[in-house]
């Protein structure tokens, strides 16, 4: 009896007393943890007692078990489901179509201008009751409403005046995954791929539905399932059959698929002796094709196309055009309603400097596209660097719309390692000005279509998740995928605002916690661009993969992929000169921002090295020698890091320990690997300038020949 007893006992120290499911960040901003503030969650179930949501469709049943698991927790008390509103307290959720209670308590004028996506969440006085209203022109309309009304009780704010009216900036709201076949994903650092596809299409794996949930909070509507440097297998009806399962479980949520493929499909599983994009054969090919996936799928998307670019085919191996294999394309999917997505990352070798080429190969062509067609651009005009002028492109094709392409992981700023919290990067490029019309013709504006009255609107973002338990690798790898998704919908929201958001969401509502881990969050960008790439420099991360520094490397088979060819450092100076009497890279831009990053006095200090070579000796604004600048960078970047921990550190007990734990060990990770940058990159460019380190500055920690000798062979994504 005594050895039951103290069983008894054991089981309830480990299962009663602790928590069965640990914080690991599975739920990312979707804890739905109980309100601590006993205050408020009085208040709120005082005025949440009972829920009607208006229809049956497979969104709007996802909208009520979303309420049903966020109220439960949230409250810690069921609440009342019904279809007829009989008690003080109701939230409503529907549209005017299927409602004509919901009807009658908004304003119908509001909702024509929201569009199909767009919502209102507002207070109500009905004939019976004081009343919350959530309502849209559409099922995944009141979904968007539904996460965003859980948003607000999870931050504990006052739901007593509530008059939120939104509708999201763009239509296009993408994720490109770029996992393959194998499961394996290109410059994928948390782990393997989400689509297991050799269980597929039987296993319905539940992340599946939980990935659907988490983009749908944030507004996601669409994903491209497969790498851009595509198989052509994807297109085969063995997969087909497998992605109408992906497709069936993504669709209540509003999001749909999308396939990444390979130009020379035709040639490569149709058994045709070419891909060419004006052979009627291959013509034929493509329109049977995308017949049969919409068989299969009928919202499928439309393609995603990476063609001619890095050794991928593409229309220009047969002496055609980028429009020949765009309208190709895109006459096989026009009767679906299907649309492509041409990737402007095109460049060739022995051409022209590299951040001119997707500007000179598609201007020409601006105008001649299908209707169905967008070109996506990525944010600078080299390659999702830390930090790069915003691309040319963006204003510059007036008939043909471009689409942004964000990276949310982290390719080029330290993998699943680093904690860097990018809403900062787009919203530096988002708020560019082109001057393509004149001031306030901004990265955003040309985007949204408003400029040039594009038919077609979009952003697409690099996904960062994986097989990881909480998805991203980092923990705050989530907050970058939860700030793409924030600012795809509404790209006027400040990187604080939605870091705050994050935190209260994905952490805690204490005021203090929030307010500490801001103070991390918003200068971490700043610092990762200190210790790899300050004053505008890029590319200088190691061969292949991406991973640390290796400034000096020179062997790659063509200039552009050597770092060497874009800093230029000599022993006269540093940088790439993009002016007249260079490259001549400014001529791309719009007046007067052509004529800002001419002149060195105008030019932006963050950006200088990027259009200017800079004798050593050159006098910064601050009065220091362009050498002592850039030590001084460095050693800032790594400084910030060292701050970043100890804020970190000082919340312990505050947070989950296992969270906590987990951060606290990879910012040791990211100091370790800031230093080992900065001692890399200074004392490389000390080779040139043949100048001593500011002696108030440390000595580096290991010597230049050691430095150079760090290669990780091997590493994760490549």
């Amino acid at each position: 009896m005594k050895k039951i007893i103290l069983l008894i006992l054991v089981f309830y120290l480990l299962f009663i007393n602790f928590p069965l499911n640990a914080e690991d960040g599975y739920n990312l901003w979707l804890r739905y943890n109980q309100i601590t503030d006993t205050q408020k969650l009085d208040s709120y179930r005082n005025n949440i007692r009972q829920i009607i949501v208006f229809g049956n469709s497979a969104t709007l049943l996802a909208a009520k078990e979303e309420l049903k698991t966020g109220l439960n927790g949230l409250l810690g008390s069921n609440i009342e489901f019904t279809d007829k509103l009989t008690k003080a307290g109701a939230i409503l959720a529907g549209t005017p179509q299927n409602s004509p209670l919901i009807s009658g308590l908004i304003v119908n004028d509001q909702l024509k201008t929201l569009g199909k996506e767009g919502f209102i969440i507002k207070n109500a006085q009905s004939e019976i009751t004081k009343v919350i209203v959530i309502a849209a022109n559409s099922d995944i309309g009141v979904l968007y409403g539904v996460f965003k009304f859980l948003q607000i009780l999870q931050s504990e704010s006052d739901i007593s005046n509530l008059s939120i009216i939104t509708a999201p900036k763009v239509q296009l709201r993408l994720l490109d995954h770029w996992d393959n076949l194998n499961e394996k994903i290109e410059r994928g650092y948390a782990g393997e791929s989400l689509w297991r596809w050799n269980e597929l299409p039987e296993y319905k794996n539940p992340r599946y539905k939980d990935y659907a949930r988490a983009n749908a909070s944030i507004g996601i509507n669409g994903a491209i399932l497969n790498n851009v440097n595509a198989t052509p297998l994807i297109l085969l009806k063995d997969y087909l059959i497998k992605i109408v399962t992906i497709a069936d479980i993504l669709r209540p949520y509003g999001i749909k698929v999308y396939l990444a493929i390979n130009f020379a499909s035709p040639k490569e599983i149709g058994g045709l002796p070419s891909a060419d994009p004006l052979d009627p054969q291959v013509t034929k090919w493509w329109k049977l094709k995308a017949d049969e996936i919409y068989k299969y799928i009928p919202d499928f998307g439309g393609f995603l196309v990476k063609a001619n670019s890095e050794g991928l085919p593409g229309p220009m191996d047969y002496a055609r055009t980028h429009v020949d294999g765009a309208n190709m394309l895109a006459d096989a999917l026009a009767p679906h309603g299907g649309i492509v997505m041409w990737r402007a990352f095109v460049y060739k070798q022995g051409k022209d400097d590299r951040a001119k080429q997707c500007y000179s190969e598609f201007v020409p062509f601006d105008g001649r596209f299908r209707k169905n067609v967008i070109i996506q651009v990525k944010n600078g005009p080299v390659d999702f660097q830390p930090r790069e002028p915003f691309n040319p492109l963006f204003g510059a094709m007036l008939k043909t719309p471009v689409m942004m392409e964000f990276q949310i992981t982290q390719e080029y700023l330290g993998f699943a390692t680093h904690l860097v919290y990018l809403a900062p990067l787009y919203k530096e490029c988002l708020e560019s000005e082109t001057y393509s019309k004149g001031k306030g013709s901004t990265v955003a504006k040309v985007i949204d279509g408003s400029i040039y009255n594009y038919s077609l609107t979009g952003m697409a973002g690099v996904a960062n998740t994986g097989s990881d338990r909480n998805w991203c690798g980092h923990p705050f790898g989530a907050a970058n995928w939860f700030s793409y998704g924030r600012l795809a919908w509404d790209y006027n929201l400040t990187p604080e605002q939605i870091a705050k958001e994050w935190i209260r969401l994905t952490f805690s509502n204490d005021s203090g916690i929030v307010s500490a881990i801001l103070s991390i969050m918003l200068p971490s960008r700043e610092a990762a661009v200190n210790y790899m790439t300050p004053l505008g420099l890029a590319h200088l991360m190691a061969w292949g993969h991406h991973y640390g520094p290796q400034p000096w490397f020179d062997k790659a088979e063509r200039p552009d992929w050597n770092p060497v060819y874009y800093h230029k450092a000599d022993g006269m100076g540093l940088g790439f000169d993009r002016t007249k009497a260079g490259s001549d890279a400014v001529s791309q831009y719009f007046a007067p921002v052509r004529n800002i990053f001419t002149n060195k006095d105008s030019c932006p200090e963050n950006l200088i090295l990027w259009f200017h070579h800079l004798k050593w000796s050159y006098k910064m604004k601050s009065g220091r020698t362009m050498w002592e600048e850039l030590c001084y960078k460095y050693y800032s970047g790594v400084d910030t890091v060292r701050k970043m921990e100890k804020i970190w550190n000082s919340i312990e007990g505050k947070i989950d320990d296992e969270r906590f734990q987990d951060v606290k060990s990879r910012l040791e990770i990211q100091e370790r690997e800031a230093i080992w940058w900065r001692d890399a990159c200074v004392q490389y460019f000390q080779t040139f300038s043949r100048l001593p380190i500011p002696s108030d500055l440390e000595k580096p920690l290991q010597s230049f020949d050691e430095l150079k000798k760090t290669y990780w062979k091997i590493v994760p994504g490549f």
